[in-house]
């Protein structure tokens, strides 16, 4: 099943937590920044992604959702 990986980039603060944690290193932190003046991460090759979850249990804005797709 493939993964996908939801990013509210409003909330994400750029901690990069997430980052750090991705065994596969699906997520990057981009030049962009939110509203509130805050770079945020993407999922860069969310087909490499193997729905550990440990991204979201990382981050502390609960900013991440990772489901299956069928």
């Amino acid at each position: 099943m493939a993964k996908s990986i939801k990013i509210d980039t409003e909330r994400c603060k750029g901690c990069m937590l997430c980052v750090n944690v991705c065994p596969k290193k699906v997520l990057k932190l981009t030049d962009k920044v939110n509203k509130k003046g805050h770079r945020y991460v993407v999922a860069e090759d969310a087909g490499k992604c193997t729905g550990c979850r440990l991204c979201v249990t990382m981050c502390p804005d609960c900013s991440i959702e990772v489901t299956e797709e069928e």
